[in-house]
């Protein structure tokens, strides 16, 4: 296995059209991937073409947009037909309360997902509103990583308004500090570079040996110097290969990745063996 794709949203009409409505729309527009829209078929013979695998991810941002999310049991059915390439991380909407920690518990001991992807800008919460914490209480006892967008969104980017959605939820001081710090038997995903909150994500992750970063959402080539050099140094063991597929594929992040500074020594870390570590591959 080449690499280990830890942040990848379906290609499907499911999640682009259906779940995504005018929001994706303009994040297609924003990543200039009009033609992004496949089959789920398309998109497992596309990772396994690549010898990948591939983190899927649900989507439930109903209470804000009020469209259908990208359902557990959908990502679920996605993994059980290509288990050899998918792996699936749920999504709840925080704001359906003990519905929301509920539907956790569905989806981790009855369908098999391995983790929970939450968007703080898209679901509009701060995740460390002490009125969220029983899900990450429900994290923490099943014993599954929690993967939070971080820094600016292609979603609603580049429209008048931003299509209403407010950047302040995805700064990682205090949100994401905070709740390392109030469970730290909790790991914790930062997703993307977390522009333009890089160096506190940073910092967070050599404080707080629980928290991870995902280099998703942005071609390695934009990384920022400190970014390449922590992954290099301290924090080689906690960073994880991911693309935002299909807002970016693979093959371009893989193309930048080889020539944005990093160590031979630590590509097979972030490519695979962390991912492999975090999920109990």
């Amino acid at each position: 296995m080449r690499a280990i794709d830890m942040h990848v949203h379906p290609g499907t009409r499911e999640y682009l059209v259906d779940a995504g409505g005018k929001y994706l729309s303009d994040a297609l527009h924003y990543f200039h991937r009009h033609d992004a829209v496949v089959s789920v078929e398309e998109m497992a013979a596309h990772y396994r073409r690549l010898d990948m695998m591939a983190v899927l991810l649900a989507w439930d941002a109903e209470t804000q947009t009020g469209l259908p999310p990208v359902t557990n049991d959908y990502v679920a059915e996605v993994v059980r037909k290509y288990p050899d390439i998918f792996i699936g991380f749920a999504s709840v909407d925080p704001w359906k309360g003990r519905l929301a920690v509920r539907e956790l518990e569905r989806a981790v001991k009855q369908l098999g997902l391995r983790g929970l992807k939450c968007h703080p800008i898209a679901q509009a919460f701060f995740p460390n509103d002490r009125k969220f914490y029983p899900l990450w209480e429900c994290c923490e006892a099943l014993k599954i990583p929690l993967l939070l967008h971080t820094g600016t969104t292609g979603v609603g980017a580049g429209v008048p308004g931003g299509n209403g959605l407010k950047l302040k939820y995805a700064q990682p001081i205090p949100c994401i500090d905070d709740i390392a710090a109030d469970f730290p038997n909790l790991t914790i995903i930062g997703a993307h570079p977390s522009w333009p909150w890089q160096e506190e994500m940073l910092a967070i992750a050599v404080h707080k040996t629980n928290v991870y970063i995902d280099l998703s959402g942005w071609s390695p080539k934009y990384f920022s110097p400190s970014l390449v050099q922590h992954a290099n140094s301290l924090l080689q063991d906690r960073v994880l290969f991911g693309s935002d597929y299909p807002f970016l594929t693979p093959e371009r992040w893989m193309a930048d990745f080889e020539k944005a500074g990093f160590k031979p020594a630590v590509w097979e870390k972030i490519l695979v063996g962390n991912a492999k570590r975090l999920l109990g591959l």
